[in-house]
């Protein structure tokens, strides 16, 4: 695609972290006013990438100043577009970021042993940058970004609501413990989690679901580094099955403002399903960060899932941003899996 703009692309390695850094302060403020997500945790973690000048990517420059960049992460086969911003104050943020996407796409598709690249733009609305992604024979998957007042949480738990106060009806199956997240559910979590998304289009999405040793990555992603927040082990549950160490259910959640949590992962064992595990785990969360002052709770959902869009709506959730997930695939099974379009 062509361009009139003035500006270069250069390499993201050519970079300092000092010169990126008005960039990241700008897109964390936005975070922050769109998602209530302090960003500034996931942002000193690229600043530290930058400096190692390892990260692959590419920035826009005009007139000397930095005014977008993009950068992605390689995983095996796979590349993760973990980012793409331009300065909104500027009436070209939208094609400079097409254009750094562009060169992007470039890059990787050249880039040998790459198959596959996945990305989930969370910041830019649904659509945003549809069509170079289609271009590019992205397949594209719209996301919903749901936010729960926990105060809501509170009330319909002492009867004040109807909402999830049913939630205390529900019963564990006979043997079934709930308890906190420990280290040690790290293996289990993972098979869990390679079993509940078996044959689910979030499997194709993030590709880390569809065995035990890619959902363990994820976990250790989530668990460990900020990323996704800093991870909050008093909200976060696990139902053990009855006679062995194994889990029938899962909730993680991370906390990414002072008085925000957000779910990165729920999910019930197959053979559990339909007793309203599901919603007892959200229940428990939201409660455990309500007793210590949080404000809201917030998850991300495939909007074509609507068994789970319908159960987060019923206690209480409401869709507040619309995003979108890209997968291009040229394995064999990602070409199977493009019949989820």
């Amino acid at each position: 695609m062509g361009s009139t703009l003035q500006f270069e692309l250069l390499d993201l390695r050519h970079f300092s972290a000092g010169s990126l850094r008005p960039l990241l302060d700008e897109e964390s403020r936005i975070w922050s006013d769109r998602l209530h997500w302090d960003y500034r945790g996931s942002a000193d973690l690229l600043l530290q990438y930058l400096d190692s000048r390892v990260l692959p990517g590419y920035v826009a420059v005009d007139n000397g100043r930095v005014v977008g960049y993009v950068f992605c992460v390689y995983e095996g086969h796979k590349a993760v577009i973990g980012d793409v911003f331009a300065l909104d104050s500027r009436d070209s943020a939208t094609e400079i970021r097409n254009e750094l996407l562009v060169r992007l796409f470039e890059m990787l598709k050249n880039s040998p042993g790459v198959s596959r690249i996945e990305s989930q733009l969370l910041l830019h609305p649904h659509g945003a940058h549809q069509r170079v992604f289609q271009n590019a024979r992205f397949e594209i998957h719209e996301r919903i970004f749901m936010e729960w007042p926990l105060q809501t949480a509170v009330d319909a738990a002492q009867g004040d609501g109807a909402g999830f106060a049913h939630g205390g009806e529900v019963s564990l199956p006979r043997g079934l413990q709930l308890r906190r997240w420990t280290e040690s559910d790290l293996g289990p979590a993972s098979r869990l989690i390679a079993t509940s998304y078996q044959g689910h289009l979030d499997s194709h999405i993030n590709e880390q679901y569809r065995n035990a040793a890619g959902s363990q990555r994820f976990l250790h992603n989530i668990v460990r580094f900020p990323g996704c927040g800093y991870f909050d082990t008093e909200s976060s549950f696990a139902l053990v099955q009855p006679g062995s160490d194994e889990l029938a259910g899962l909730l993680l959640c991370s906390r990414v403002r002072e008085d925000v949590g957000h779910v990165t992962q729920i999910c019930v064992a197959p053979e559990y399903r339909g007793r309203g595990l599901g919603r007892l785990l959200m229940v428990e969360c939201a409660l455990s960060l309500a007793r210590r002052g949080f404000s809201l709770l917030t998850l991300t959902v495939t909007a074509s899932n609507r068994k789970a869009v319908s159960l987060y709506e019923w206690l209480g959730f409401r869709g507040t941003h619309r995003f979108d997930a890209m997968v291009w695939d040229e394995t064999e099974e990602g070409r199977i899996g493009q019949s989820w379009n």
